[in-house]
């Protein structure tokens, strides 16, 4: 990347001008977005324009489009809704309606426009781009704009980002606002949870989604629901008998609750609706069981953004500028969207046709192609849930081989749903599953137990390790390791953890050499909030981790503006790892995120203190700096970001040099960071990546079997589960030794590290952004046949 290219992006907007609207149905994250396009498009040197009460404010203009500052979207990261108002507009629908809108904008010399909103808005912005030329000559005709008017607005640059909770849009794995809709649901399912144990009760419960299951289909996955109704997928005809066949036997298994959830949208095989007060009636009439409803409304669109969907957003507004600012006269209006982990761009109008073909797919009653529109990761959550909700484990055990799950290492949020679906799914294909204890030490000492069905039960919300987990490694305890796999007849291990279920992992490879009972296939699921583990982008336990640190990063500024001039230094979790701070720091708004893997001189910090010195004269009168520590330090070495910049050391530093202009306070986050509820994206991830595993297991240990006895000896018959940009894939241990920094306990190469320089320019920092990873156009076809993860 030549200098000339770097500084090209801080050049790209100088003389241009992008408005921002949000339109439709509000949805959290919208501000993060907003936010980051006016930060983005100020820092390219062009000028950004708020348009107020969504297409309506374009069409009425006036007050209703103003000039954004960098300060005017202070504070805004953590609000949910849409800070600069939301409208549905029939003025907009009609042509003078839309030409209304184009005077406004010529007269502010505006021709990029990003509208962040549903399929329906991003529709609207096609046709108001497409009609742009003549909309412009009949304005030239009736006098209202002068030819050089005309000439300098030439042609319109569109670019959509979808927000919209229902996650309805083709094209991209997650909209704004859908993770955050998760949130809600999910506290209020926990919620319901506990009342419903307490009487035995059925609960229905009634999610959004008119159109599209998604929030239906991952809450059930996330809570362990025992049905969903959604519109893609309608029931069998005989589905009232076989419901309540579900319901009667997951009494009978000792549980004491019944959670069914259904889309607002459901209907059967002829399109007739389910609702929910159906579905009562149906259980109190055949079963008798004491049922209630719960219709959960407009409050999964409320609420503070997640973690999740204020990085999503951010990352989407930064890409949106760069699409607006690099637009020529012939770029189709692209919409901005996640695949896996990677923004992509995508042409607008296929998306929507794409959407709109699932509906039609679903009218026309063709409910298999409509499941196959919604893309991979909508199917893969579908096949899990059936798995886990529909199949009936097999009896008899004959034939059937028998595989131990453990947990390894510190305790990360979301470990016990992976360990659920791994039990669950190994007693349906006919396994025999052991749950070990305490980690290594416990299959050492032989802390092992079989697992039934109802042994995991109600796991898949409760945080921590109830297996327990050490971050003892093997190699010490191979002889008695070894004598408890063949005691116990174990054929295949499934390890759930962090760094030392890698490194545990690597030893029993090496340790296959001397003892032919560890010739046995295993698997790695990354579990971790550091998330620091080699061959994935994401460990279980990450997501929950950095919502921890969000909320309370949220207080802490919160009382900051109180007082005023008061800088906050905080300490995050992670090792060397510096994912949790810049993660956080990029949720939350922060000044400064300190990490090893950038490494930073007295210069760096005195530069930071004079750029919160100058922040200080402006009406934000507050700072907030994240520095990551190591929280467990391996004999004779100190884990911190940096040896000798400790956070007290930042903190005295920042105290001397800010005297008189602002107070420092410091606050150390410590082990709250591992402990919670796990977020609906680590309960839903720990349990496909639980699923996926498994079914890994069963396929290695049948390839393994030779003379009457499982003998594994190549390299990938003991791997890694990781997601990898767009998709799950196993990746042998031995493989990943070469990607590792085992002194640091961090991969060499690491994806968020790219997400830095955003950081800093959304904190005013005059840095150089690399444009060469930016996303190009693809198409939605080639986009639909990878396999997105999550």
């Amino acid at each position: 990347m030549t200098h000339e290219e770097h500084h090209a992006a801080k050049t790209l907007g100088i003389g241009k001008a992008i408005a921002v609207l949000t339109s439709g149905g509000d949805a959290q994250g919208m501000n993060a977005a907003v936010r980051a396009v006016v930060r983005v498009g100020i820092f390219t040197g062009a000028r950004v324009f708020f348009v107020h009460e969504g297409y309506q404010g374009l069409v009425d203009g006036g007050d209703h489009i103003k000039e954004a500052t960098w300060e005017s979207v202070s504070m805004m990261l953590q609000l949910g809704g849409t800070v600069i108002g939301s409208a549905r507009c029939k003025d907009f629908r009609e042509r003078e309606g839309r030409l209304r809108a184009a005077y406004n904008l010529v007269k502010r010399g505006i021709t990029n426009l990003c509208v962040i909103g549903g399929d329906g808005s991003l529709t609207g912005a096609d046709t108001f781009r497409s009609e742009w030329s003549d909309l412009l000559s009949d304005l030239q005709k009736a006098g209202k704009i002068t030819d050089e008017e005309a000439t300098k607005s030439s042609y319109l640059n569109i670019v959509g980002l979808v927000g919209s909770i229902d996650n309805d849009f083709c094209g991209t794995d997650m909209t704004i606002g859908t993770d955050s809709a998760l949130h809600r649901i999910m506290e209020i399912v926990d919620a319901i949870t506990t009342t419903a144990q307490s009487h035995q009760r059925t609960f229905v419960l009634e999610v959004m989604g008119r159109h599209c299951g998604y929030l239906a289909l991952v809450t059930s996955l996330s809570c362990g629901a025992d049905w969903v109704f959604i519109p893609e997928c309608p029931p069998d005809d005989d589905w009232e008998e076989h419901l309540c066949r579900r319901l009667s036997e997951t009494r009978t298994r000792g549980s004491r609750l019944n959670i069914i959830i259904v889309a607002e949208g459901a209907i059967d095989k002829n399109g007739k609706p389910i609702t929910s007060e159906d579905i009562k009636n149906l259980v109190v009439k055949r079963l008798g069981y004491d049922t209630r409803v719960t219709v959960l409304g407009h409050v999964q669109r409320g609420g503070t953004p997640s973690a999740f969907d204020r990085i999503l957003g951010s990352r989407m507004g930064v890409e949106a500028v760069m699409a607006l600012l690099e637009g020529t006269p012939d770029t189709p209006a692209c919409v901005v969207s996640l695949s896996g982990n990677q923004a992509v761009r995508l042409p607008l109008m296929e998306c929507v046709q794409v959407t709109k073909d699932v509906t039609k797919a679903m009218d026309e009653k063709k409910f298999d192609e409509a499941l196959k529109l919604r893309g991979r990761s909508f199917m893969n959550n579908w096949e899990v849930y059936k798995l886990l909700a529909h199949v009936r484990p097999p009896v008899s055990k004959s034939g059937s081989h028998t595989v131990a799950v453990m947990n390894v290492g510190a305790p990360a949020a979301g470990m016990n749903a992976a360990v659920r679906s791994t039990v669950r799914i190994g007693l349906i294909q006919g396994n025999r599953v052991l749950v070990v204890h305490d980690g290594f030490e416990g299959l050492a000492k032989g802390q092992i137990e079989e697992a039934g069905w109802s042994y995991v039960g109600g796991w898949t919300g409760q945080g921590g390790s109830k297996l327990g987990t050490k971050r003892t490694l093997p190699k010490k305890s191979f002889e008695q390791i070894s004598a408890n796999i063949t005691k116990f007849n174990i054929q295949g291990l499934v390890i759930i953890g962090g760094f030392e279920a890698y490194t545990g992992g690597l030893e029993l490879m090496e340790g296959r050499k001397q003892f032919d009972e560890l010739c046995i296939p295993f698997v790695v699921i990354p579990a971790t909030v550091s998330n620091n583990v080699p061959g994935s982008d994401f460990s279980v336990g990450a997501d929950t981790a950095l919502n921890t640190i969000c909320t309370t990063c949220d207080r802490i500024k919160q009382s900051a503006a109180g007082t005023k001039r008061r800088v906050f230094i905080i300490e995050t979790m992670g090792g060397y790892c510096g994912y949790l701070a810049t993660m956080a720091g990029l949720a939350a708004g922060a000044d400064a995120a300190y990490i090893f893997e950038e490494p930073f001189t007295i210069r760096d910090l005195q530069a930071n203190v004079e750029h919160l010195v100058q922040k200080m004269k402006t009406t934000v009168k507050r700072g907030l700096v994240l520095r990551v520590t190591g929280f467990w330090s391996p004999p004779g070495r100190n884990e911190k970001c940096n040896e000798n910049y400790t956070t007290d050391f930042i903190f005295n530093l920042y105290s001397e040099e800010g005297k008189g202009i602002f107070d420092s306070r410091k606050n150390v986050l410590g082990h709250m960071q591992q402990g919670g509820s796990p977020t609906p994206f680590d309960r839903n991830f720990a349990t496909k990546m639980g699923a996926k595993a498994m079914n890994w297991m069963s396929g290695k240990i049948k390839e393994s079997y030779r003379n009457g006895r499982i003998f594994a000896n190549t390299p990938d018959s003991g791997c890694v589960l990781g997601m990898r940009k767009r998709a799950l894939v196993f990746q042998p241990v031995a493989e990943l030794k070469d990607q590792t920094d085992f002194e640091h306990r961090i991969p060499k190469e690491q994806w968020w590290l790219k997400l830095r320089p955003i950081l800093k320019i959304l904190a005013k920092y005059e840095i150089d952004l690399d444009t060469s990873d930016h996303a190009h156009l693809e198409h939605i076809t080639r986009k639909r046949s990878g396999e997105a993860a999550v």
